[in-house]
């Protein structure tokens, strides 16, 4: 009889040992799901934004708003350190008191590039400055962003008017 008893002290000591693993599994689990849960309710949104933009016979510049659509989604990486020249747009991202939140800048829609094949078939660059043109450009959508305010890069400041402000809430 103390045979039979020798080997239900390991057999118990197993079972014991069995389930405080499937419980501590369960608590690892457990704190997995919660950080999924909370990187959803994050919530990163991109805005697609589409303007039509105009030189005036003064030299200046109109934009008209086209359309918008904002997704659920975000960037792999951005790359922050473009400088923008004078002609470029700088983007503002405003909240609901008009305080810049982001800054971006887009290259003038104005000015294209292309690449065409002389009669010595070799690539020759031609720049070509255009009067009107529709443009379009994304931007990582900040949570408060109210507003989405586009300006000419050679006259921003602080005090100046932006040539066009959107609303991005309607």
């Amino acid at each position: 009889m103390t045979y039979g008893v020798f080997h239900k002290k390991p057999y118990n000591s197993l079972i014991v040992l069995a389930i405080l693993m499937h419980i501590m599994s369960c608590n690892v689990y457990k704190n997995n799901t919660s950080q999924s849960i909370s990187s959803i309710e994050e919530n990163p949104k991109i805005i697609f934004l589409n303007y039509k933009i105009n030189k005036n016979k003064d030299g200046s510049k109109t934009l008209q708003f086209q359309s918008k659509k904002i997704v659920a989604g975000k960037f792999k990486q951005t790359n922050s350190n473009v400088e923008g020249i004078q002609g470029d747009l700088i983007c503002n991202q405003l909240d609901e008191n008009s305080q810049v939140l982001q800054s971006n800048i887009i290259k003038n829609p104005l000015e294209k590039t292309i690449e065409y094949l002389d009669s010595s078939n070799s690539f020759q660059l031609k720049q070509i400055d255009l009067d009107s043109a529709y443009f379009s450009f994304r931007l990582k959508l900040k949570p408060n962003t109210k507003y989405i305010a586009i300006n000419n890069i050679s006259n921003f400041d602080d005090s100046s008017k932006p040539l066009i402000k959107t609303n991005i809430n309607n």
